[in-house]
């Protein structure tokens, strides 16, 4: 599978990069802190149960992932603290961005989509790479949970 193109960025990343390219560099930073207030809310069923959720350890920010893999559809969700609002903007954009994916194309999304947006001279290298090491927490949850033996839930639900 390692053949694949590194440039397959799935249409919903793709749209959010060229968004952040559109824009002049000076622009870029408020429509990161525009994702950060737009961060999904974690459903209830998740929220009462922290032991699910995966720890960045690339971030200062305490954020936590959590990835679901349902009939090869994948659902993101994250927490960051509002006082870390370039870092929660960054976990908003994967999160709008890779939620209702195949696996396939999760898996697919180049390692350094987050280098791509723009905002390499606005943010430090340290946040860049916490967007990074969300990235690939999130594409090991999907190679972890996408395990095809699993036919619970297919037929019925």
């Amino acid at each position: 599978m390692s053949g694949m193109s590194t440039e397959h960025v799935p249409d919903t990343l793709a749209e959010i990069r060229d968004d952040f390219l559109d824009l002049p560099e000076s622009d870029r930073l408020s429509l990161l802190l525009e994702f950060a207030n737009e961060l999904p809310a974690v459903p209830a069923e998740l929220a009462d149960h922290p032991e699910m959720y995966e720890r960045v350890a690339e971030c200062q920010s305490p954020v936590f992932i959590h990835l679901d893999v349902q009939d090869d559809v994948v659902h993101m969700h994250a927490t960051a603290p509002p006082e870390a609002p370039t870092t929660r903007g960054f976990a908003s954009i994967l999160v709008q961005g890779i939620d209702g994916l195949t696996a396939d194309e999760v898996l697919a999304i180049p390692n350094d989509y987050p280098q791509s947006l723009g905002l390499t001279k606005l943010v430090s290298p340290l946040r860049i790479g916490g967007m990074t090491g969300m990235l690939m927490r999130a594409k090991n949850q999907v190679t972890q949970k996408r395990c095809p033996s699993t036919g619970s839930g297919t037929d019925d639900g």
